[in-house]
């Protein structure tokens, strides 16, 4: 009988929060990322289109075991739109399908606004990951098929118009939910407006639950090279990454003993009890000693893992 194979890399975990240049797609920064940290594993949470720049969470090893929880938090982009031109991927790259002369006031923008703050419906773009009869849109688009993308809710938080620096071009600031595409904004104003309008511009600046702060720009990453110690080298890098638990701030918290660790990380439920117990929560994470051990269900006075972690 065969040995299981042994993952390639080190089994490192933490979160990084890459400050993802424009020009450079998301997978293709997962790679460089687990490549630097020589890690087993490496996820990101959320898309960025190549066209867009800023926060970027990378989850490194255990810390994918998180990833749903920070796709699920609240983001804000800041975001240019020009007016004048609809385009087949609702930004600057693809080419222009609709166009006017009209421009919108700048009164006339922020009437718009509150039709667009709350819950609203929203198409995705035709260049979107969206799956369609199992296909990704964005497949279907580049081979010319047309195809019709369900609206689904999405919920816009704050929309802010932060300055209209010339009559072709508004600069926005969006706090918004999961599944919402900015491009698509851009895309709904300009219909609305009459005018037609893309993306020219889009920067995430956060996403729940990791502040701006925490960005790491790629060329600090990519300087860290220049270590030709490689243990010196992913120390360095190690040194930047953000504890896994960060990422479940958003979830109840449960402080265990060593006996109750071992209980968990065997696969086995836990006695919740005590005044500050979680009990009416339906998910929790429990640590002990600091370091996170599992994420759980509560339930009839148990603590149930779901996810262990090493």
């Amino acid at each position: 009988m065969s040995k299981p194979r042994k993952p390639k890399g080190r089994p490192v975990s933490g979160w990084l929060i890459l400050d993802k240049p424009v020009d450079f797609g998301s997978t293709e920064a997962v790679s460089k990322i687990k490549w630097l940290f020589k890690a087993q594993k490496c996820g990101h949470a959320g898309t960025l289109d190549p066209l867009a720049s800023g926060m970027l969470p990378i989850a490194l090893g255990d810390a994918t075991k998180t990833v749903p929880y920070v796709m699920d938090g609240r983001k804000v982009y800041e975001f240019s739109v020009t007016w004048g031109e609809e385009r087949a991927t609702d930004d600057l790259e693809g080419e222009v399908t609709q166009s006017s002369d009209k421009r919108p006031a700048e009164g006339d923008i922020l009437a718009l606004l509150p039709n667009y703050t709350g819950v609203i419906s929203q198409v995705p773009p035709q260049f979107s990951a969206i799956k369609i009869a199992g296909e990704r849109a964005y497949d279907l688009a580049r081979e010319g098929e047309a195809v019709e993308i369900p609206s689904r809710e999405v919920e816009i938080f704050r929309l802010t118009l932060l300055s209209c620096p010339d009559a072709s071009t508004a600069h926005f600031e969006v706090e918004c939910g999961k599944g919402t595409y900015v491009r698509a904004l851009a895309r709904d104003f300009g219909r609305d407006l009459g005018c037609y309008g893309h993306v020219s511009g889009l920067r995430r600046t956060f996403v729940a639950p990791f502040p701006e702060d925490s960005m790491i720009p790629l060329s600090e990453l990519v300087a860290l090279e220049a270590i030709e110690d490689q243990d010196e080298r992913l120390a360095a890098l190690d040194a930047l990454l953000i504890d896994t638990s960060e990422a479940l701030s958003s979830l109840p918290h449960l402080a265990v003993n060593d006996d109750q660790a071992h209980r968990l990380k065997m696969g086995n439920p836990i006695l919740v009890r005590g005044r500050d117990a979680p009990i009416t929560e339906s998910e929790a994470y429990a640590t002990a000693r600091g370091k996170l051990i599992a994420i759980g269900e509560i339930g009839e006075g148990e603590f149930r893992p779901k996810r262990v972690f090493v």
